[in-house]
């Protein structure tokens, strides 16, 4: 596989890229999986922009189509208005996306204010449209000192309140400064097997879940608030 060209740190042997066949599903037609990555620091060196990207090349590897947001330039949440072109960028990709990473470095036992900015542009509703409902979630994070949790339970919150689908693994890399060589390439150690690992579940659910989404989500509180809807107009045009 070609794309395992630039993954030195795997043992092309062991690596298997998910598929309808290897999870027992009817073949499909689909496009390749879409995954948004999202990262929480402007940094010149960001490891958590790092880790991102890291985590791009093997989901690619594994027959995803993938796309990196950069937030620089995002501006804070109500602090412009939504048509500002950063925001809409962040909007759309929210919209083509199946899945999405979120990896947001640990500042004072949290996530960042980049991190949150990001999810707090991204809105429940989006003009009849859902666009993170039923999605799948990958939640990864960094860190300066030892390894935390903090991080990634906070972005499973967030994930839940975005009626996403968070898968069970998650990463966290202590000492990040020490994972990465000068080139940016993370080194071989568990911690980068950890991140195939989350990556190869984050591929099976979006295959699992994205033919599935509609049905998953439907609700009888929404079927209901629509035959309402409905039932108004009718009645309206009816005097």
């Amino acid at each position: 596989m070609a794309l395992l060209d630039d993954l030195p740190n795997v043992d092309s042997r062991l690596f298997k890229a998910p598929n309808h066949e290897t999870l027992r599903l009817p073949l499909s037609d689909q496009p390749a999986p879409k995954i948004l990555l999202l990262y929480g620091s402007l940094r010149e060196r960001s490891f958590s922009r790092l880790a991102v990207e890291e985590a791009a090349r093997l989901l690619n590897a594994m027959g995803a189509n993938t796309k990196i947001f950069d937030p620089r330039g995002l501006p804070l949440p109500d602090a412009e208005d939504s048509s500002h072109p950063k925001v809409d960028e962040l909007r759309t990709l929210a919209q083509w996306a199946d899945g999405m990473v979120w990896c947001s470095p640990e500042r004072h036992g949290a996530m960042t204010g980049i991190m949150k900015a990001q999810i707090d542009w991204i809105p429940l509703a989006l003009g009849g449209v859902r666009p993170t409902q039923g999605k799948t979630l990958a939640v990864m994070q960094v860190c300066g000192g030892s390894q935390s949790f903090n991080t990634v339970n906070q972005l499973r919150i967030l994930g839940r309140w975005m009626r996403m689908v968070t898968i069970p693994n998650q990463s966290s890399v202590p000492k990040a400064f020490m994972e990465f060589d000068d080139n940016g390439r993370m080194k071989p150690s568990p911690f980068y097997d950890r991140i195939v690992d989350v990556m190869e579940e984050l591929v099976k659910f979006t295959l699992l879940v994205r033919e599935r989404s509609d049905l998953l989500t439907d609700r009888y509180s929404e079927r209901k608030e629509s035959a309402e809807e409905v039932s108004k107009r009718v009645s309206q045009r009816a005097i």
